[in-house]
């Protein structure tokens, strides 16, 4: 068994994998959860500000959704939408499919990050906000989000790397990422192990340099002076 793993067809079997998982990665995977993260980060803003606002009956609608949404489980959310819709006459391709799931399901976990973030500003700069003339909107948008979004930051990084690794299950409604890539080129060589190791590392690169980028991101932020 270990003669298998490190003969040389296997090392030829990784090495000509390489870019062929590789490139399903930058084509899909990274364009996928930089939508869905995107579409998502405008759902869990205006979901957070509609609890922030406590506005009747859409406050209870944004509960209601967070509920639904981080009480089940994104891969059954993905079956409902792609294979249990076209049941009642709607059907949407796998790509967009993915996007639409990952949006809503990654939307509600950020909704209560960015709902904390919101409640963290001190009330009294809302206070002075209304002093000065502002309305309800251009304190939002001029005193709140800003200083919210610096502290749900981190949280919101973290969120957008656990979405690169939960993008593997959109293989399983047919979206040609990269652990499709690797599961098709293990069914083929029956290289298994070897080859999900190879994914997996193809994964973990990404989201190193994503956590990279993270920190980059909050030393700007500590830099210019906002903790």
């Amino acid at each position: 068994m270990l003669q298998q793993l490190f003969s040389s067809r296997t090392l030829e079997v990784l090495l000509d994998s390489f870019p062929k998982i590789l490139l399903p990665g930058l084509a899909v995977t990274l364009p996928l959860t930089v939508l869905a993260f995107s579409f998502a980060m405008v759902i869990a803003v205006a979901v957070a500000l509609v609890q922030f606002a406590r506005v009747p009956v859409l406050r209870q609608l944004a509960r209601f959704y967070i509920w639904i949404i981080r009480g089940t489980p994104l891969l059954v959310q993905l079956f409902i939408v792609f294979y249990g819709l076209p049941n009642v006459g709607i059907v949407i391709d796998a790509f967009p499919t993915a996007v639409i799931v990952f949006s809503i399901n990654e939307g509600a976990y950020c909704a209560e990050t960015m709902r904390a973030a919101l409640e963290s500003v001190p009330s009294g700069q809302i206070e002075a906000g209304y002093c000065v003339g502002m309305s309800w909107f251009q304190i939002m948008r001029r005193i709140v989000l800003p200083q919210a979004l610096r502290t749900a930051f981190p949280p919101l990084s973290n969120s957008l790397i656990s979405m690169v690794k939960d993008t593997s299950l959109a293989a399983n409604i047919t979206v040609a990422e990269m652990f499709m890539s690797a599961q098709r080129i293990a069914s083929r060589t029956y290289l298994f192990l070897p080859l999900y190791c190879e994914v997996a590392l193809i994964y973990l690169i990404f989201c190193t340099l994503l956590t990279r980028l993270q920190r980059m991101g909050e030393k700007f932020l500590n830099s210019r002076g906002f903790q």
